[in-house]
């Protein structure tokens, strides 16, 4: 119904940057939550970064300072600024879009990912 698509991903040395970018097909109103997670190779996926309609941010202690998360709702899209790469950095990234509204109902939608690779 609504689709997700992350872009951005790459190969990179450590200490470099890259910026992920989510487009959804659709405007999702209402009030939800906008968050990207990485799965690192043989590992279970974590939450990276979220950002909430009322503009509240999160990160994980491990990455604060050298990512950024921000949303821009005319275009649809949720970034990730990633500077500062780490080979621990390295995973596939997923955007997720998680809320509710009244006409999509309680909703939670994925991309198919994206992946980043820090070398050391």
């Amino acid at each position: 119904q609504v689709h997700l698509v992350e872009s951005g991903g790459g190969l990179v040395q450590a200490g470099g940057s890259l910026r992920l970018v989510c487009t959804a097909s659709e405007n999702i109103a209402g009030i939800g939550i906008m968050r990207w997670f990485r799965q690192p190779p043989g590992n279970q996926r974590e939450l990276v970064a979220r950002i909430t309609s009322g503009g509240n941010t999160w990160c994980l202690e491990s990455v604060k300072g050298r990512f950024t998360i921000s949303g821009d709702h005319a275009k649809n899209t949720l970034h990730l600024q990633m500077n500062g790469l780490k080979p621990e950095d390295t995973g596939r990234y997923y955007c997720n879009y998680f809320g509710e509204s009244s006409t999509l109902g309680q909703y939670d939608y994925w991309g198919q990912g994206t992946q980043v690779t820090v070398a050391s």
